[in-house]
């Protein structure tokens, strides 16, 4: 049997990556369970609101004339399109809590997966600190964004490793806030690169589960226009977006390793624990079996 991923450890660009992967593919069922207990009713929600809001959508845009551009826009501007923000947030909330309090019960079990009422223990701590933490953080983004598109990427790093200090350091915003600069000095660029990259693998694979909905769409627009986009497509499309959120679960899974990567470089923590457990074994190169 193979060793266990090991999350307080420096690593190197291409580690994360590939424990990263690694780590989600050993525990596949146990992340999927914890998925499907804290953000399955999310994902229902986010199916029925998407389906309402793409439906309202398509009827809005065969009636409106193509020519005019304000009413296509109040075609989007609908109340069904705030319930899929708002449904979209807490999900996003929901995800980030569930995977990153089953990061920290796997570390504090000594690598060893939690169980669901483990996890529900951090998440219902967690839930609503978290959630309003992440409306204030994004709308410093939006923001940033907004009066240039460099503060916004030179942000993103810090925002990213903000979650994980808050839940495995049980900090608050503020502390969270500055402790995530503090972490990245010196090492923004390949601390960004390798957010960059994961998030490419993320989309990428939920771009290709999503295919088959994808190019569906494109035939019908092709053919038919908007008109040509039944709404069993519609439900089809929606459903098959809502599901690949799963994807979700590789980039917070990510962040983490990052997160414990860059703390080991300034605390070694994880070198100090290994340290210790070594020292309260008596002998630690015994053998069981004697000769």
């Amino acid at each position: 049997m193979s060793e266990k991923v090991e999350f307080k450890k420096l690593r190197e660009f291409g580690e994360i990556i590939n424990d990263t992967v690694r780590f989600c593919k050993e525990n596949f069922k146990p992340l999927l369970k914890v998925f499907v207990y804290f953000c399955g009713i999310f994902i229902i929600a986010g199916m029925v609101a998407l389906i309402v809001q793409q439906t309202s959508l398509q009827t809005s845009l065969r009636n409106i004339d193509p020519r005019d551009t304000l009413g296509r826009l109040a075609g989007y501007a609908t109340i069904s399109y705030f319930f899929v923000a708002l449904i979209g947030s807490v999900f996003y909330t929901a995800i980030n809590v569930s995977i990153l309090s089953f990061i920290a019960l796997y570390i504090e079990k000594g690598n060893i997966a939690p169980e669901v009422d483990e996890v529900w223990g951090y998440f219902r701590y967690y839930f609503l600190r978290i959630f309003g933490s992440s409306i204030l953080l994004s709308l410093l983004i939006i923001i940033s964004l907004v009066m240039c598109l460099v503060p916004g990427l030179y942000l993103f790093p810090a925002i990213s490793l903000m979650t994980p200090v808050m839940i495995f350091e049980n900090a608050s915003l503020g502390y969270a806030f500055s402790k995530s600069f503090k972490l990245l000095k010196e090492q923004w660029w390949t601390t960004a690169a390798t957010l960059l990259i994961i998030w490419v693998i993320t989309y990428a694979t939920s771009a290709f589960a999503s295919l088959p909905a994808t190019i569906m769409v494109m035939v019908s627009t092709l053919t038919g226009g908007v008109k040509g986009i039944s709404t069993g497509l519609i439900i089809f499309s929606s459903i098959l977006q809502e599901l690949c959120k799963v994807f979700m679960i590789i980039p917070i899974v990510g962040v983490s390793f990052c997160y414990f990567n860059l703390s080991e470089r300034q605390n070694s923590s994880g070198l100090m624990e290994r340290i210790q457990k070594m020292g309260q074994d008596e002998n630690p190169f015994h053998s069981k079996e004697e000769y």
